[in-house]
């Protein structure tokens, strides 16, 4: 991806509150079922945190430090200022970084968390890449492109084989986490509404400002069209996919 892409996708998505599929309730869900809640003077990751939907909810519920990594330092400027105007700024620290050369020392970390995101470096090398960041029973809650069911449509098959061939069901996420250290503690796929409502209706209502903000440049345009091409696939096969999310502890070796 050039420079001038990333810099049309970044003024697509800086001054959204999420930048794919979530919800707060799912994060706190999430939070329930680590058993973190009950921990103090917590270190906790989150990676590739956007604009810092998850990191905010992280910061407001538990005894936490959170370190908040994203490339992305325009996404990691408003979160510093959302947590400014939530009062959670003593908490929650932003940090410019790749996911695949985290800063972290080995087990220094209680939890890492990651909504939506794994994906960018591949479910399978994420979690056994980041393993060595967690202490001995540390936690790890990511949300991931998921099959819901065994068989699909072949429209639908067809296009994630293309975009993300780890895609695969919640059982084979599940195998990859256990073969890696990991014991599983809970799993639930992300409700509709965390699509539609939260992140596609919202991405919508940007979509004319951004294309005025670029002349209606032809790769303005083409980025629109992808997102209103995914959006539709969506709204038509949600029977078949979404994000599954998982919560694991890791093993002590």
């Amino acid at each position: 991806m050039d420079e001038h892409h990333m810099r049309l996708l970044i003024d697509l998505h800086e001054n959204a509150n999420r930048q794919g599929p979530g919800g707060d309730q799912e994060t706190r869900l999430a939070i329930v079922l680590s058993g973190l809640a009950q921990q103090k003077n917590l270190k906790i990751a989150d990676i590739g945190c956007g604009t810092g939907a998850s990191a905010c909810v992280l910061a407001e519920q538990l005894d936490a430090q959170i370190t908040a990594v994203d490339f992305i330092q325009e996404f990691l400027d408003v979160l510093d200022c959302k947590a400014r105007a939530k009062g959670i700024h003593g908490r929650l620290k932003t940090l410019q970084a790749s996911m695949e050369a985290l800063p972290f020392p080995d087990e220094a970390l209680d939890a890492i968390w990651s909504e939506g995101a794994i994906y960018n470096m591949g479910f399978e090398r994420g979690v056994s890449e980041w393993r060595r960041f967690l202490k001995p029973g540390g936690v790890l809650a990511v949300s991931e492109i998921t099959w819901l069911t065994d068989e699909r449509p072949q429209r639908v098959q067809t296009h994630w084989q293309k975009e993300y061939p780890e895609i695969d069901t919640a059982s084979a996420k599940i195998k990859i986490l256990e073969q890696n250290g990991f014991t599983i503690l809970g799993y639930f796929p992300l409700p509709g509404r965390c699509w539609v409502e939260n992140y596609y209706a919202p991405l919508e209502s940007r979509f004319a400002d951004f294309l005025r903000l670029h002349n209606n440049s032809l790769e303005a345009e083409a980025i629109v069209k992808a997102e209103r091409d995914e959006i539709a696939l969506y709204k038509a096969y949600n029977a078949y996919f979404g994000y599954g999310y998982y919560i694991a502890k890791k093993l002590t070796d």
